[in-house]
């Protein structure tokens, strides 16, 4: 089938433009892009002047298959991501039990290639149960379809352990992702250390704690030659030494979560645990920080690190409460606050939602050109909203953004050029 999309504001990430024009896709790519006519055969979509840009690949989500599909499923996962103008999800490896045989990264695959709407994507563990003492079959894991390798939160301080496991991953050309931080210092954490948390009553850490882990992390990359993808960099004493190692030549990038980037460490409010996050919120000096780190491409992608937890997980006092919250349906309203605040364009966001990942992934989507698959997000940037969690797709409803007024809403969505996502007066997928 083609399709004829007229009338659209193209956001291309890679040449950082918007220009108003068509796009004709065909068999699944897209085939033509400028001021031309419909084909004969095309079936025409008027996007009335609306922005037309490269799915999000959202790098670093966690679902709950196997082990907590009370949580998460494959195929809610999926319905939340098409929601949300996300068309590629590379999910995490700290399952129940962790992704860390080729057993078992064949076995997701198969239940999220017939599950999901959209693309899937899987990082296998780094060691064995992601319990850092032996590190993975890489090789096998690599053959298996695995695209970078991480233990996610678990941080290895076994420094020859994650030695050997850098060395071997060069060896093979592997990414591995690492977590920024000094599990010691951070241990029993709930918030960013500081005056607020002092006044709540609340157990801090110091975002020195994510410096020392990147420094450590980068000074075995430097001795081992890895690729290495720093997941979350949120304060801004890492960036000097995030910069000296871009400098150096060192094959290093690093990634930050939307809610990092739109919220900080008052947003804790009283004891709202929708706010915690790991890391946690830090100050508004540090999330100005990053956001010009994201401009400048110190930064190099932005992701949702969409983490769902059940209500009995946050019904808790602060410090006892899970971690993290839902972001594949806001990530690009949450994304619009950026834009409207004039602080990054349209084609810088989808350059750190959508072309770096895929680009630093190996991955051939992210692209606004001829030849590229046709995974598209169809988006109207300046729709307001109040956003409801009950209306979320993901079974988890913990998103800190319940309630708040936003902007910017998807439209539709395609992948393969087909379309898995259509919005309607109640935001269900059509």
């Amino acid at each position: 089938m083609t399709l004829f999309f007229e009338n659209a504001r193209l956001i291309d990430p890679e040449a950082l433009t918007e220009s108003t024009g068509n796009v004709i896709v065909h068999a699944g790519e897209i085939a033509a892009i400028g001021a031309m006519s419909a084909p004969a055969d095309a079936t025409v979509i008027d996007c009335g002047g609306k922005c037309l840009a490269p799915g999000i690949v959202d790098w670093g989500v966690k679902i709950g298959e196997p082990g907590e599909r009370h949580r998460e499923s494959f195929r809610s996962a999926g319905l939340a991501a098409a929601a949300g103008g996300v068309t590629t999800i590379v999910m995490r490896p700290d399952t129940h039990p962790a992704l860390d045989t080729p057993e078992m990264l064949e076995f997701v695959t198969r239940r999220a290639a017939a599950s999901a709407p959209v693309r899937m994507a899987h990082m296998a563990a780094l060691t064995k149960g992601r319990e850092g003492r032996e590190m993975t079959e890489i090789g096998f894991l690599l053959d298996a379809g695995a695209v970078a390798f991480t233990d996610c939160d678990h941080v290895t301080t076994d420094n020859k352990v994650l030695s050997r496991a850098l060395t071997y991953a060069r060896s093979l050309g592997a990414l591995v992702i690492g977590h920024p931080q000094d599990p010691g210092l951070s241990k029993g954490a709930a918030v960013t250390s500081g005056k607020f948390a002092s006044l709540r009553g609340l157990p801090g850490v110091s975002p020195l704690a994510e410096r020392m882990g990147l420094d450590r992390d980068l000074a075995l990359v430097e001795m081992t030659g890895a690729r290495y993808h720093a997941d979350q960099i949120t304060s801004a004493r890492s960036l000097p030494a995030l910069a000296r190692a871009k400098a150096q030549g060192l094959d290093v990038t690093a990634g930050i979560s939307i809610h990092h980037l739109t919220l900080n460490e008052l947003d804790v409010g009283d004891y709202r645990t929708f706010f915690k996050m790991t890391p946690p919120l830090r100050s508004e000096e540090d999330r100005l920080a990053m956001v010009e780190a994201v401009a400048e491409g110190l930064i190099d992608t932005i992701g949702s690190m969409h983490t769902p937890q059940d209500e009995e997980s946050k019904r808790l006092p602060f410090e006892e409460a899970a971690s993290g919250a839902v972001g594949l349906q806001t990530i690009l309203p949450a994304a619009m606050r950026l834009y409207h605040a004039n602080m990054l364009t349209l084609p810088q966001l989808f350059r750190a939602m959508a072309l770096n990942p895929a680009k630093r992934l190996g991955l051939p989507q992210g692209r606004l050109a001829e030849g590229a698959p046709a995974d598209l997000v169809l988006f109207d940037p300046d729709a307001p909203f109040v956003l409801d969690r009950f209306t979320l797709q993901s079974k988890s409803k913990n998103t800190p953004f319940d309630g708040q007024r936003m902007e910017g809403r998807v439209l539709a969505t395609f992948v393969g050029g087909a379309q898995v996502y259509a919005h309607t007066s109640k935001g269900a997928a059509a």
